[in-house]
């Protein structure tokens, strides 16, 4: 998130989420606490603050896809499908590749259907089986979306290259352990 009335090159967070500044950081208080009465602050404080940027980070997106009538799950949709050679990909596939479960790409796919950016339709060789294909209107409003995602580098421009870099390169390993790849 970026500060309030900061100088911003385009106004990229333009609609983000303003909120009160607390005179203290409360995971630095929560972790004091924690380290009186329980092991692992360390960790604690690690996926506390990594919980945290998320919600910052996913609302910030979330806020800024809004006027284009998305929200950064159904983003991930529509990039998903842009990316397949077909620009289709039955639901199955979509909640493997997103890592998500298959109850979950239902409701996205049923808005973004609704929406007019992606059409299902019967599997031609799965009877079993529903493609989700992005529309032409689809391709427009994932470049769109991308654009401004982009703008707002992602929600967390206030990392620069190499801490992107690191960042990623820290989380692959709990990634890994957990069975992610």
């Amino acid at each position: 998130m970026t500060e309030p009335g900061a100088d911003q090159a385009g106004d990229e967070s333009a609609g983000a989420v303003e909120r009160a500044r607390l005179a203290f950081d409360p995971i630095e208080a929560a972790a004091a606490q924690w380290d009186r009465r329980w092991p692992e602050v360390h960790r604690m404080r690690a996926v506390t603050s990594l919980m945290r940027v998320h919600q910052l980070v996913l609302t910030e997106l979330d806020e800024l896809l809004r006027p284009l009538g998305l929200t950064f799950a159904r983003y991930e949709v529509l990039v998903l499908l842009s990316f397949s050679r077909r620009g289709a990909l039955p639901l199955g596939k979509i909640g493997e590749r997103l890592q998500v479960h298959a109850t979950s790409v239902t409701p996205l796919v049923k808005r973004l259907e609704a929406a007019g950016l992606i059409e299902r339709n019967p599997h031609p060789e799965d009877g079993r089986a529903v493609l989700a294909s992005i529309t032409p209107r689809g391709r427009a409003v994932t470049e769109q979306a991308t654009a401004v995602i982009t703008g707002a580098r992602f929600g967390i421009g206030a990392l620069d290259d190499e801490a992107c870099d690191e960042l990623t390169r820290l989380l692959t390993s709990p990634r890994a352990a957990a069975g992610d790849f």
